[in-house]
């Protein structure tokens, strides 16, 4: 079987340096490589995705300048498909963000100082996870430790009745409670542990949350995921059209041009009733 491809993500030099180390000694993974900041941690886990050669595993620090391992997760949940997310083991310093994730039935964490029978222990834990495609359990938890909904029982033979689509989204201001009907939305993007609405008037409006929760509350037969960070209103497409390598780009009516992924090809078409 191939290795798992892990990331170290510490902001200390020293803990990048022994989790490689202990990593290193395992030959059922591959150290995909270190980062010192959780942004350049989402780089990493992007690029070895549109590689085709995903990481499966990262041992995290939860602080860390500007993105911390709290944030790092939030925008992994967003931008990815359950099935993509890697496995998630916290590393930290702090007893209050160890039990926050342990609270949370978070995959795993280590609390520093941790010896090497600890790490072993949570490392063939993950592996085992990984290996017997328990990706439910995984992401079950990593949306626990952010407190967002997730369906752990979607591997059921009886289906969950889904919810009647938004017909508003509710925007909280300072002073104020908007409300922006669903139809006068164009597209939305992620950004952060944000959303944006960009609506027909122009206007754009942030809201905390994550695309992947936000997918589920809209009509699936007016929006589409069309990208790890988009979602279109079709009744806005003006054309589609496809670049030097292949790839397609979304033209809407506001002059806006979105690219399709290459994951999300497939919904569109079925949306659209036409081939791609």
């Amino acid at each position: 079987m191939n290795t798992i491809r892990v990331l170290v993500v510490d902001d200390e030099r020293p803990a990048r340096e022994r989790l490689r180390r202990l990593l290193n000694r395992d030959s059922r993974v591959t150290v995909a490589g270190c980062c010192a900041e959780g942004s350049e941690a989402l780089a990493a886990i992007r690029d070895a995705e549109t590689a085709d050669d995903p990481v499966r595993l990262v041992f995290m620090d939860v602080q860390m300048p500007e993105v911390d391992g709290f944030g790092v997760v939030a925008q992994l949940l967003q931008e990815f498909e359950p099935e993509a997310v890697p496995a998630i083991i916290f590393v930290t310093a702090y007893d209050t963000y160890a039990l926050r994730a342990f609270e949370a039935h978070a995959l795993d964490y280590l609390l520093k100082p941790f010896g090497d029978q600890r790490f072993q222990a949570a490392l063939d834990r993950a592996i085992r996870l990984i290996r017997v495609g328990d990706t439910h359990t995984v992401i079950a938890r990593l949306h626990a430790v952010l407190g967002t909904p997730v369906d752990t029982n979607a591997r059921d033979a009886t289906p969950v009745a889904r919810p009647r689509p938004l017909d508003r989204v509710v925007l909280k201001e300072a002073n104020r409670v908007r409300l922006l009907p669903v139809n006068q939305i164009v597209w939305v993007e992620a950004e952060g542990v944000y959303v944006k609405f960009h609506t027909r008037d122009g206007k754009a409006h942030l809201q905390r949350g994550l695309l992947i929760s936000l997918e589920s509350t809209l009509d699936d037969s007016q929006f589409v995921r069309i990208h790890r960070s988009a979602i279109i209103n079709i009744d806005m497409i003006e054309e589609l059209r496809q670049d030097a390598h292949g790839e397609y780009v979304v033209l809407l009516r506001n002059g806006t041009e979105v690219r399709v992924g290459r994951r999300f090809r497939m919904r569109l078409q079925a949306r659209l009733g036409h081939g791609l």
